[in-house]
Formats: C-alpha cells, sequence, structure tokens
C-alpha cells in the first residue's frame, strides 16, 4: 500500500538512497517506482544497486517517456532499463504521461513485452478518465493495471472522476508526491488540523497523510526519501486506520476543490 518512491534521488546522496531503499525493503515496502526519466537513467541504476539479491522481493515498477514511447522505442526503452536495474522483468511497466505516439502503437509494444516475459503487467501515469477510457477501448478489459497520478492532500482532483473510473475498472491508483512541494505540513489552519490529528494518535503528519491517502483499497502511495528514518516512519504509517471523524476532518480542513478538465502533473 505505501512503496518506494525515486523520482529526483539522483542529486541525493547515494549511500544514503541506497540504504534507504533497503530499509524499506526490510519494513515490508516492496514496490519500488522509478524511471528511465529520473536523473537520465541514473536512478534506474541505483536501484538496481539497492534491489541486488532482493529482486523477487521487490514489485518493480518503471516508466517509458512519451517521446520513446513508439512501437519499437517502448522496446527499446525498455530493455535499457531492464540492464540499468539488473533484472530480467519489470512487475509493471508504465507510459509516463499521454504523447504523441499513437496508443496504438505504444500498446502493442506493451502487450509484446508481456507475452515475452520481460514485463508483468502494464499501466499508465498522469492519464485522466477520457484518456484511460481510450486505453481500455484499444487495449481491451482486463488489460490496464494501474494509474500513477499527482494526489496529496493540497491536490485531490482525482477523486472527482479520475479514481471513481478507476475504481469501477478495478484499476489500481498510485500517488506520487504524496506530500506535495510545498512546506509539509503547512502553515495554515488546515496544517493544523492535520497536526492535531498527529499528536492525538502519537503520529506524525506524514503519517497521518499517507493514512488519509491510502485509505481506500484502490489507493497506494509512493513517498520518496533518501533518508532511513523517514522511510521507516512511512513504513509505519501502513498500520493507521484514520477514524470517520478523522477522516470527515481532514476532508474538511483540504477540501475537494472543483473539478477541473485532465489532471494535475508535476
Amino acid at each position: 500500500m505505501i512503496g518506494l518512491g525515486t523520482w529526483q534521488m539522483e542529486g541525493d546522496d547515494r549511500a544514503a538512497a541506497i540504504r534507504a531503499l533497503r530499509t524499506g525493503l526490510d519494513l515490508g515496502m516492496k514496490h519500488v517506482d522509478t524511471a528511465e526519466l529520473y536523473g537520465s537513467g541514473q536512478v534506474e541504476e541505483l536501484v538496481g544497486e539497492a534491489i541486488q539479491g532482493r529482486r523477487d522481493e521487490v514489485f518493480l515498477v518503471s516508466k517509458v517517456v512519451p517521446s520513446n514511447a513508439s512501437r519499437q522505442g517502448t522496446i527499446k526503452s525498455c530493455e535499457k532499463s531492464l540492464k540499468l536495474l539488473r533484472t530480467d522483468r519489470l512487475d509493471c511497466y508504465l507510459l509516463h504521461w499521454p504523447g504523441s505516439h499513437p496508443l496504438e502503437d505504444t500498446i502493442a509494444a506493451l502487450e509484446e513485452l508481456s507475452a515475452s516475459g520481460k514485463i508483468r503487467s502494464w499501466g499508465v501515469s498522469n492519464f485522466d478518465e477520457d484518456e484511460l477510457a481510450e486505453v481500455v477501448r484499444i487495449a481491451g478489459p482486463g488489460k490496464l493495471t494501474c494509474n500513477q497520478v499527482l494526489y496529496h492532500l493540497g491536490e485531490r482532483g482525482i477523486e472527482h472522476a479520475v479514481l471513481p473510473w478507476c475504481e469501477r475498472e478495478k484499476v489500481a491508483v498510485v500517488g506520487y508526491t504524496p506530500f506535495g512541494r510545498a512546506r509539509f505540513p503547512p502553515r495554515s489552519p488546515a496544517g493544523e488540523v492535520l497536526s492535531t490529528i498527529a499528536e492525538k494518535r502519537g503520529a506524525t503528519p506524514r503519517q497521518i497523510a499517507l493514512a488519509f491517502l491510502t485509505r481506500r483499497p484502490s489507493l497506494f502511495a509512493i513517498p520518496k526519501s533518501s533518508d532511513a528514518e523517514h522511510v521507516r516512519q512511512n513504513a509505519e504509517a501502513a498500520a493507521l486506520e484514520l477514524s470517520a471523524d478523522e477522516l470527515e476532518s481532514l476532508e474538511k480542513a483540504f477540501p475537494l476543490g472543483r473539478r477541473r478538465s485532465g489532471v494535475a502533473m508535476i
């Protein structure tokens, strides 16, 4: 439910980042997410080192950038990622965001990779409900595994239509950047609500946020940290179950906001 994100990890201390990832694995955070975009392959290489000798423990995810997502380009990108990650297969492979190459070609490549055993499942990232429906129209039912999207307390837009669509179609929703990009917790009345709940529960605000963002069976989160202690705290959030009153307080403090077209991206 709570995994390990790696975006921008190329700028962190390498030894600390590897130690943090291995700590996460020790604590049961088996979902490791990366992408060819991250550090232009540097992060995939780092992840490959971190999971050496433990590959069978990991649910390993990477992504192809849209500019590479032609039929042959997708296959080449996947093979390059496999080499950097020092593995013979990915558990899930994602199209990083909608691009200009025809979806028919990208999906054909993903199906070819699946048939050859190089990937075990595939999905997309940053797709709205209309784009998701187009994927299913092309691929057929039961093929699309997940949609990875921006989701944090200050950005709940997916709850309008994307989350309901995914739940109807049994597509997992993986939230990236679950603490947002600004100061966390925010210095605001909303931040005070979050901190108050955390204090009462003997938890941190980040743990309460993760519990909220994974409150439904369809929801997963992939916080990134190169600090082993922060990873440990993130893992502990999986044991938190918020009460109905706590959920209501957070929903009021961090309102859903108006529906807009598309999905928010970073």
